[in-house]
């Protein structure tokens, strides 16, 4: 179980004062070092990228063949100070996937090490500003879109989980978490059966999945209507993207507080440990490469669903 690791984190995190340092330092403390934090400045003012890279024993990090698993803590920010006081639904992302960071480390810690990497990327900002959004407010962020793929895709992940609360909505009506389509290269193919597994085995329960459409896996900034964030790096990277999204049976804002459920948070950390265990001995797969390289023999690329102007670079 993990719940030690996200009440841990929830404590750390829910603070006007929380930096990306704090939470090196909360690594650090553990005798664990393979964690990298950076500012970045942007035009609503500012936020903490930390990234967390757990070693596999055949990870590529080490000369070693497995694959990487990417697991992205997508939100605006943690806090929406002064407007909100206290820790926001938005951040719910973030704390999942620092909470799997922290279990991983003391995994391997304990001698459980995985085959492959993990690499673990999110942001911290405690005074992040709102953006007006229909049914409820957005988070927004101080930094912009392109700036937070850049930060937190990285080009060693070769599949990667996006975590974002997603309560802010009509479409999917189940408090819980839910898992989206896999999405490579434009396409929006059918859900993984593997992960479908897991989430059976991890939350005893029929899996819930989140439907995402064609605008879902545009660029933000294009003007549409985007469900959220959460598949947003798939805009930057041919690596196949999976959305886990924490959700609810009514809309709840993402500016929020007193709305993050602690046991649905350790449920999604506990899917991401099951399928990085599996992903990285090649018994988790997340699209079937086969029917992917038929579909697009048959249709073309969908790569320009990926950019602002619908163009691909040279066309």
């Amino acid at each position: 179980m993990s719940f030690k690791h996200v009440i841990e984190m929830y404590d750390l995190m829910d603070s006007a004062y929380v930096t990306g340092d704090d939470l090196k330092r909360y690594f650090e403390q553990r005798g664990f070092r393979d964690v990298e934090m950076s500012t970045v400045h942007g035009q609503k003012g500012k936020t903490d990228f930390v990234k967390v890279l757990i070693k596999g024993k055949n990870g590529k990090s080490s000369g070693g063949t497995a694959p990487t698993l990417g697991v992205i803590g997508r939100l605006g920010g943690i806090g929406a100070r002064p407007e909100q006081i206290g820790f926001v639904s938005d951040g719910d992302g973030a704390l999942a996937c620092m909470a799997a960071a922290a279990k991983l480390a003391e995994m391997q810690q304990r001698g459980d090490v995985l085959a492959g990497d993990i690499l673990l990327t999110t942001h911290i900002c405690p005074d992040a500003p709102t953006l007006p959004h229909d049914p409820v407010p957005f988070m927004n962020s101080p930094v912009d879109m392109q700036i937070m793929n850049a930060n937190e895709v990285a080009a060693e992940m070769d599949a990667i989980l996006s975590i974002d609360t997603t309560k802010g909505n009509m479409i999917l009506n189940h408090t819980g978490y839910a898992i989206t389509p896999t999405v490579k290269e434009g396409y929006i193919l059918r859900i993984s059966n593997d992960l479908l597994e897991v989430m059976k085995q991890t939350s005893g329960n029929m899996p819930v999945t989140l439907p995402i459409t064609v605008q879902d896996i545009t660029p933000y900034g294009n003007n549409l209507h985007h469900i959220n964030s959460i598949m947003q790096p798939c805009v930057v990277t041919d690596s196949p993207v999976v959305g886990i999204a924490l959700t609810t049976q009514v809309p709840v804002a993402g500016c929020a507080t007193g709305a993050t459920h602690l046991m649905h948070v350790e449920q999604v950390v506990r899917f991401v440990i099951e399928v990085a265990k599996l992903f990285g001995v090649g018994k988790c797969a997340f699209y079937d490469e086969a029917e992917f390289a038929r579909l697009t023999s048959l249709y073309g690329s969908m790569k320009h669903l990926l950019t602002l102007d619908g163009k691909v670079s040279g066309s």
